[in-house]
C-alpha cells in the first residue's frame, strides 16, 4: 500500500471515530444548499482531539515537503481551515495567514489577514473541499494581493466532478490528505457501512442533485 494510501486511511479512520464524518444514506442530512447528502463533515472537530490533531498537522508538513515550489507563508481559509493551518505553519516554522470568505466592512476591510507581501509564495490550507468555489475565492483573494499561490491542501474531499475541473483552470497543485473513496474504504472495512450502502454512498459523489431529488422523489417529499 502507497503512503499516500494508508494516510487517506489513517486520516479517514480518525474522521469516523471522532464522528467528524458522519454516513447516513438511509436518513441523509440536510445541506445549506437544501440537498439531501448521505454524509456530513465537520473536519473542525479534530482540534478537539490533541493527539489526533498533531498527527494530521504532521501529515500536512510531509505533504508541503513533495510541492516542486516550497511556501514561504502558510494561509489559512476561514474558518475551518484556521485552527489546522496555524499548527502547520508551527510544525514548518512559517508564517501564518488567514483569508476571510469576505473582505470585512469595517476598519480596514482586510480579506487577508496577517502580512502578505507582494510575490510571497503562498500555500492554502483547507479543511475541506466540497465545490470549490469558497477555496478557490480564497486564492483569488490572494492573487489580487499579488501573493504566488504554490498549492493547495485540504484534509478531505469529497472528489466532486465539478471541483476537479473548477481546481484543473488554476496552475497549481492541490491534495488531500484523504478523501470520498478513502473514507468509504475504511468505512466499508470497520463495518461502519454494509455492501448495499457502500453501493450507494458511489453513486452520491457522481451526482449529489440527482441523488438529491431521487431521495426526495421516492420519500414522498
Amino acid at each position: 500500500m502507497s503512503i499516500e494510501k494508508n494516510i487517506g486511511h489513517s486520516v479517514a479512520q480518525h474522521l469516523l471515530q471522532i464522528e467528524a464524518v458522519k454516513l447516513s444514506p438511509e436518513q441523509p442530512f440536510t445541506w445549506a444548499s437544501g440537498l439531501k447528502s448521505p454524509i456530513y463533515c465537520d473536519n473542525r472537530k479534530i482540534m478537539s482531539f490533541p493527539a489526533i490533531r498533531k498527527e494530521v498537522a504532521k501529515a500536512f508538513a510531509e505533504m508541503v515537503s513533495t510541492f516542486p515550489i516550497q511556501p514561504e507563508i502558510i494561509a489559512g481559509v476561514a474558518t475551518g481551515g484556521i485552527g489546522i493551518g496555524a499548527l502547520v505553519a508551527e510544525e514548518l516554522n512559517l508564517p501564518f495567514i488567514y483569508v476571510r470568505s469576505e473582505a470585512k466592512k469595517h476598519g480596514l476591510n482586510n480579506q487577508v489577514e496577517g502580512i502578505c507581501p507582494e510575490g510571497a509564495k503562498v500555500l492554502v490550507i483547507e479543511d475541506l473541499i466540497s465545490t470549490g468555489k469558497s477555496s478557490l475565492l480564497a486564492v483569488d483573494a490572494l492573487l489580487e494581493r499579488k501573493a504566488e499561490v504554490v498549492g493547495m491542501i485540504a484534509i478531505f474531499t469529497y472528489q466532486f466532478p465539478d471541483a476537479i475541473a473548477r481546481f484543473e483552470t488554476y496552475s497549481f497543485p492541490v491534495k488531500t490528505l484523504s478523501n470520498y473513496s478513502y473514507l468509504l474504504e475504511k468505512a466499508l472495512e470497520m463495518d461502519y457501512i454494509q455492501s448495499a450502502q457502500h453501493e450507494a454512498l458511489k453513486v452520491w459523489k457522481e451526482n449529489p442533485a440527482a441523488w438529491s431529488e431521487q431521495f426526495l422523489s421516492s420519500h414522498g417529499n
